[in-house]
């Protein structure tokens, strides 16, 4: 168990804790929630729509996060790390705006000032990732846990059917609720931002777009490496040929001393 083949992964956990404790250390953390009213309406302080997904303020909120985005690691290796970076962009990004602008314009007004508080943490990108881990990752086994005991073996099991994801959704879900309703909200964004991209509901643009191979990584050969491998492919190629038509010439050359000497030997006789 590690993060092996999953180095966006590693990156996003290493970066969630060591932003989260330069924040608490700096005592900086106010600067990464939003009040509605306050901070936006008030103040305009519209940037902190691209930082309040940055870090948590409780280790709490780090510790579950931390162990959701490891337990998940799975997507990253089933899609590669080119696309699944681009995918934690596009949700960063997507959801950056959208958040606000919905809390801000629709539900603020609609429930009467009721949401107007917005936690910061990256449960919307987690909650993205996790509607792709749904789709895609089968289970391994299941397990029941009865509530009731049966009297006899032909009685109607009672109980809970559990699979081996399931503990994975109870860690979300409690990263859902530490701060809700706002980080409800937060997880109920990025579920539908991650649904979308696997619909492909968004622009196709959007979705077919990848970050550059560099920044996870992946090194691209230079024009001067691809044209050394052909040449040495094809000089593998021709040694096999060249072998062979030289066997070939010698051949033809003994057989040709040997017409040479039968042909002396007619001519003398």
């Amino acid at each position: 168990m590690s993060f092996t083949n999953a180095p966006v992964t590693r990156s996003l956990v290493y970066g969630l804790v060591g932003v989260s404790l330069a924040a608490s250390l700096l005592d900086i953390k106010h600067y990464f929630y939003i009040l509605v009213d306050l901070h936006l309406w008030r103040f305009h302080q519209t940037w902190r729509a691209l930082i309040f997904q940055l870090c948590y303020t409780n280790s709490s909120e780090v510790l579950f996060a931390a162990m959701t985005l490891y337990n998940m690691r799975s997507v990253e290796r089933v899609w590669g790390s080119q696309k699944y970076a681009t995918f934690v962009f596009v949700t960063f990004s997507l959801t950056s705006i959208f958040l606000p602008v919905t809390l801000a314009l629709v539900l603020r007004p609609l429930t009467l000032g009721l949401l107007n508080y917005l936690p910061a943490g990256p449960t919307p990108i987690i909650f993205a990732i996790l509607s792709q881990y749904h789709a895609m990752i089968p289970h391994i086994y299941k397990y029941r846990i009865a509530t009731s005991i049966s009297k006899s073996p032909n009685d109607q099991f009672q109980g809970f059917t559990f699979s081996d994801k399931s503990y994975r959704y109870v860690l979300a879900l409690q990263l859902a609720l530490f701060q809700w309703p706002g980080s409800l909200l937060g997880a109920f964004v990025g579920w539908v931002v991650g649904y979308a991209w696997r619909v492909e509901v968004l622009p196709r643009s959007v979705t077919r777009w990848r970050i550059p191979g560099w920044i996870v990584g992946i090194r691209t050969p230079r024009r001067s490496q691809e044209f050394e491998g052909l040449r040495r492919r094809l000089e593998d190629e021709s040694a096999p040929t060249a072998a062979a038509t030289g066997s070939e010439g010698q051949t033809g050359g003994v057989n040709g001393r040997r017409r040479n000497t039968g042909q002396q030997t007619m001519d003398q006789s």
